[in-house]
């Protein structure tokens, strides 16, 4: 490798953008029945991938071969899993796993309902590493994820977090993905070359199929539904237009506040000087 390769390219940022995140299913009884664990419920995969899905995928994003700037990726799974530290070399950057589901039982007895929940290998935080080709000289990031088996439900519809196994199993597949941007400053020369070398393709500009739901947006949970969702350009845009709005109302808050610090600190200083008014006249 040449010397100048080594270099970092000054004042210049570069970004990929990424997504992680996992898809669930309801396993049949079958399915079940043939795991050396038939008690569990669910089939599920945490992955990270690029953005883009390709043309009539069945996955969340995937277009895009990560390999020249991703080395590789470890997931932390929970500690009842055996070997919970899986690491991946090669893309498909993914672990698949099944896992039990979290269960509750109702009470009513007096009109007075309670309901208690029992938790196994259900949904649980993973974290996920990620390590950078030897070209970039970079740090590996760490990212997490809470693992998401139970179908998304809208805040006070009144329908269940926790579905029966049969009307999930009806419901499709659960998607949880969030969407992000490694950005690498002042990229080696070397690095640089590499990326540039292998552009991301860009994400479709408008909605073709539903959208993944989050939790910053509720209003997106109806357009998530009816077959795997994929990113667009559209959603960035409105997911900035968010950002921008929360920033400018933070803004309006710290004013507030601000001002309301000026005012306290005028009535304290008035305040004292009352004090020693009355002090002197004493």
């Amino acid at each position: 490798m040449a010397s100048s390769d080594r270099v970092r390219v000054k004042g210049l940022d570069i970004h990929r953008p990424i997504i992680y995140g996992n898809t669930a299913w309801v396993l049949t009884q079958k399915e079940r029945e043939a795991l050396p664990t038939p008690d569990h419920t669910h089939r599920w995969t945490v992955a990270v991938r690029s953005a883009t899905s390709a043309p009539d995928s069945d996955i969340v994003g995937g277009a895009d071969d990560l390999s020249h700037f991703i080395k590789r990726v470890t997931f932390k799974l929970h500690d009842t899993y055996t070997n919970p530290n899986r690491t991946v070399d090669k893309p498909p950057f993914e672990v698949s796993e099944t896992g039990y589901v979290a269960f509750c039982l109702v009470a009513e007895y007096a009109r007075l309902t309670a309901r208690f929940f029992a938790y196994s290998w259900g949904e649980f935080e993973i974290t996920i590493r990620i390590m950078f080709v030897q070209e970039s000289g970079e740090k590996s990031i760490t990212f997490y994820h809470h693992l998401k088996l139970h179908p998304w439900t809208a805040p006070g519809s009144g329908e269940p977090e926790i579905p029966p196994l049969d009307v999930a199993a009806k419901m499709g597949p659960v998607h949880s993905w969030q969407y992000d941007e490694i950005v690498f400053h002042e990229p080696y020369q070397a690095f640089l070359n590499i990326l540039t070398a292998h552009p991301p393709k860009p994400l479709p500009k408008t909605k073709r199929r539903p959208v993944p739901f989050h939790t910053a947006n509720p209003g997106s949970l109806e357009a998530s539904k009816g077959g795997v969702p994929e990113f667009t350009q559209e959603m960035e845009k409105e997911e900035a237009e968010r950002l921008e709005a929360a920033r400018v109302q933070l803004a309006k808050e710290y004013q507030r506040l601000q001002l309301q610090v000026l005012q306290k600190e005028a009535e304290l200083s008035q305040v004292k000087k009352e004090i020693e008014s009355a002090t002197q006249v004493s």
